[in-house]
Order: structure tokens, then C-alpha cells, then sequence
């Protein structure tokens, strides 16, 4: 649904976006991060066909970016990373002024923008002014505009930037319903942990280059990920230090009240095996779990390294 091959963008001697390459499923999440400056912005920019590309080339539905930029956009909706609103609209006026910018039928768009309003949790403010609107209820009306012509792709830059810890569990909720309904949607984050949450996959672009690109899954289990595994057991300090450290891919040992919290940098299947090991050396196990894998950490160690997980 999303490709892009050798994607660049130039900005006199500044190279934006480096020969990217990227391709987007139908149907699914892909999630870009990258720090600021990354070439984000300019490369959902493109798709949106609102930047045109110094050199190659990208399609949308199968439609070039720059010689179908019109099939495009029919295609596509675009949420920026800041937009202005019209102070004296309603919302539900505001979500039909958009609809008739598509050449969507005036019924049509009257009960749809009812639709959206009830989608995004905002149908109670139908009567109200946009401008009138908190900021995390601005940012879920962008969303339901997004939707007023029915796209295939959704391009979301930073849809939950500046919104505060409420606003932002709203958010989630209401990306996670865009996923349930099929569209396929490019979205940018800085915020990795809630961005795993809904990505099927996710990208890591620095200076203006995909440096990695996996499934949320893979980035998960790849071996660089560096599991943090808590043991208890009825091992002494002693036993633990000796029986850990004859696995190469124990990286740290904390020792906290109750058991060992172990940094781990194997797969699965050596995780399995560590546990065996230590019940083949007579320790008693009571509990061998994974601690959640902090995605940000292991971004930071990516980006350093520009590890290409494909």
C-alpha cells in the first residue's frame, strides 16, 4: 500500500531524507521513530505529496507521489504534527467542511460527521466551537477529519504530541480502533512504548536514513534486546554469581530483596536453557520470569549502532 524507493530529499547542502526505502502492507501499522531532526516530518511529508522529492520515487495505492499526486490524495489523509483550526465552526461544521473539500454528498457528510463525532468520543460536542475544544479533543477531532472520505491510508505525524497523561490513553484507544478498522497507517512518534503498543512494525531513522526497520515482535526478541530476566530461588549470592556467570549471555547481575534481576542478551532459546542449567546445578526455582523489555533503551542502542534488523 506504502513504498518508497530510494527516497531523498535535499534542502541545498542538508540531506532531509537519505535514500529511503520502505515499504507499508496493506492493513497494517508502521511506526516511524527517530529523534528530532531524524527526517520524520519530511518523509510522511512526501507521502502526503505536500513536499516534493529531490529524487526518487514513492507510491500511495499504487499511485506515484508526484506524477498521480491528485489519485493521491483521494487516497491518503494527513494529520501534521500542528494544524489550525476554524475558531467559528462547530465541530460537526468543521468535519463537513472537509468532507465537501473531497466532493463528499452534503448528506453524506452529515451523517458521517455524526459518526466520526460518536467514533472519537466527541458527539456530545457536536454544537461546540473547535477552538473551544481541549488540545487532546482537537487532536481526536483531526483524527475523525482524517476519516470524512473514507482513505485507505492515514498518515499521522505525532498525533499525540503535547497532550497530557489522559489525553494521551485516549489517543491510544482511539488508534487502536483505526487499526481494527483495516487502514493501513504511517505514523510518527517519539513516544516508542505506546508506539509498540499498535505497530506492526517499526522503523528508527537518524539523519535522515531508515536505520532499522522490524517487527514489533522481532525487536523484541532479537538478541540485542537484552531481556531482563527476574530469578528467585533458594541459591546463596555465591551459588548465583558462579552458576549466572557460566552463561556468556549474562550481562549484569542486581540482587534486590526476594531474588536476581539479570540482564540477558540471548534469545528464547537460550533463556530456556539457563533455566535448565540452573535446575540441572540443584537449584530450587520458585520464579524465572521476563521483566518487560524497555523498548527505549534498546532504540538508543540501535540508533548508536544502526543495526539493521531484516
Amino acid at each position: 500500500m506504502i513504498q518508497a524507493l530510494n527516497l531523498s530529499k535535499r534542502y541545498g547542502r542538508f540531506m532531509a531524507v537519505q535514500n529511503l526505502n520502505l515499504m507499508v502492507r496493506q492493513g497494517t501499522v508502521f511506526g516511524l521513530v527517530g529523534e528530532n531532526g531524524a527526517g520524520k516530518t519530511t518523509t510522511l511529508s512526501m507521502f502526503a505529496t505536500l513536499t516534493a522529492p529531490t529524487s526518487g520515487r514513492a507510491y500511495i495505492d499504487g499511485f506515484e507521489i508526484t506524477s498521480q499526486s491528485q489519485e493521491v490524495r483521494r487516497s491518503v489523509s494527513y494529520m501534521p504534527d500542528s494544524f489550525g483550526v476554524y475558531d467559528d465552526l462547530s465541530t460537526a461544521e468543521y468535519l463537513e467542511f472537509y468532507a465537501d473539500c473531497y466532493g463528499v454528498p452534503k448528506q453524506v457528510a452529515r451523517r458521517r460527521s455524526i459518526e466520526m463525532l460518536e467514533w472519537v468520543n466527541l458527539v456530545d460536542q457536536r454544537g461546540t466551537y473547535v477552538n473551544a475544544l481541549s488540545k487532546g479533543m482537537q487532536q481526536r477531532l483531526e483524527i475523525a477529519r482524517c476519516l470524512m472520505h473514507d482513505p485507505q491510508v492515514l498518515i499521522l505525524d505525532e498525533p499525540a504530541s503535547g497532550l497530557d497523561p489522559r489525553s494521551r490513553i485516549d489517543m491510544r484507544g482511539v488508534l487502536q480502533r483505526l487499526r481494527e478498522l483495516g487502514k493501513t497507517i504511517l505514523i510518527s512518534s517519539h513516544i516508542l512504548y505506546e508506539l509498540s503498543e499498535i505497530s506492526d512494525e517499526i522503523g528508527i531513522m537518524r539523519g535522515g536514513e531508515l536505520a532499522a526497520v522490524a517487527s514489533v515482535t522481532a525487536l523484541l526478541e532479537h538478541s540485542s534486546a537484552h531481556r531482563r530476566l527476574w530469578l528467585a530461588g533458594d541459591a546463596d549470592k555465591a551459588t548465583w554469581e558462579h552458576l549466572l556467570r557460566a552463561d556468556n549471555c549474562v550481562r549484569n547481575i542486581r540482587y534486590a530483596e526476594g531474588g536476581v534481576e539479570v540482564t540477558y542478551a540471548g534469545t528464547v532459546e537460550q533463556q530456556a536453557g539457563l533455566m535448565r542449567y540452573l535446575v540441572e546445578q540443584g537449584v530450587k526455582l520458585y520464579q524465572f520470569a521476563e521483566r518487560p523489555t524497555d523498548i527505549e533503551a534498546l532504540f538508543l542502542r540501535l540508533t548508536d549502532q544502526a543495526v539493521n534488523l531484516l
